[in-house]
């Protein structure tokens, strides 16, 4: 006899049987990160800064959130340094595709109307 009772006692003594037909066909797995940020603020990390006392207090004067300022900075420089990166990885396929644009011309520009 198949036991489908959910106490917690009950769940020990006998397992539960499941069947495939009975399983939900969605996957349950955790989102991605990305996902998660959307949803709801990121974590944040206490970090120590140092920074000039008289930027720090004409931000103050101004009613301006350190933290807010220094974060969009921060993620500004991050982006800017990424593309950096990326531009000196792919420099040489950037070249490449270049000159035979110069050589051959574009795809399809023969057809193209302006």
């Amino acid at each position: 006899m198949i036991h489908f009772c959910k106490h917690a006692a009950c769940v020990r003594k006998f397992p539960r049987v499941s069947y495939a037909h009975m399983k939900s066909t969605r996957r349950r797995t955790r989102p991605s990160p990305a996902k998660q940020i959307r949803g709801r603020s990121p974590r944040k990390a206490p970090t120590n800064l140092s920074l000039r006392i008289d930027l720090v207090q004409r931000a103050k004067t101004l009613g301006l959130n350190l933290s807010q300022v220094v974060e969009s900075a921060l993620e500004e420089a991050i982006r800017k340094e990424e593309q950096a990166r990326w531009l000196a990885e792919n420099e040489k396929a950037i070249d490449h595709y270049n000159s035979v644009v110069e050589k051959y011309g574009l795809f399809g520009e023969e057809f193209r109307q302006l």
